[in-house]
């Protein structure tokens, strides 16, 4: 009897509770967090967009910076290297090295895919000459003048992309 009566209770108990939450929710009025906002009007969206813009650094990274990312990609093995996150579907842009040396490309699935290179470097000198004059705003695509990065893609501008916070967590990593 036992055996029949406790999952019963425990069914009871999980129905309630569904049934709780379930109407706290309908009654708040408010959505659930997972949920996307899809009411923000377009000036809304361009709003936010150009406060997240305007709070970019342009300070260049600097040639010790960019050195340093060089020699650490160089000791990476190939198909490694700086990927702004690890997860899945589009995961930003990467440094990523190379049998040759090191790309910019896409990423896709956490590292697992890469896009065709959108630049390639095979000297450090190359390499860090670029990436020393980069900005967190430049590397955003939002500048015009830095045609390796700029975009016209309200999506694809500032998604995921390379900035000094993420070469910096990229170079403290053992």
């Amino acid at each position: 009897m036992a055996a029949t009566v406790i999952p019963l209770l425990a069914l009871a108990v999980i129905v309630f509770v569904l049934w709780k939450a379930i109407r706290a929710t309908i009654t708040s009025g408010k959505p659930p967090l997972h949920s996307d906002n899809t009411t923000q009007s377009e000036e809304e969206r361009h709003r936010i967009t150009v406060s997240l813009r305007d709070r970019l650094s342009r300070e260049p990274l600097g040639t010790p910076l960019a050195e340093r990312v060089w020699r650490k990609l160089r000791n990476e093995a190939p198909g490694n290297g700086v990927i702004y996150d690890h997860h899945r579907d589009f995961c930003g842009q990467g440094l990523i090295r190379t049998e040759n040396g090191v790309m910019l490309a896409d990423v896709q699935d956490g590292g697992h895919y890469f896009g065709p290179p959108i630049a390639e470097w095979s000297t450090e000198t190359d390499f860090v000459a670029f990436l020393a004059r980069q900005s967190d705003f430049s590397m955003s695509g939002w500048e015009a003048a830095e045609p390796v990065f700029f975009t016209e893609d309200d999506w694809y501008r500032n998604n995921q992309r390379l900035t000094r916070a993420v070469l910096e967590r990229y170079l403290s990593r053992l």
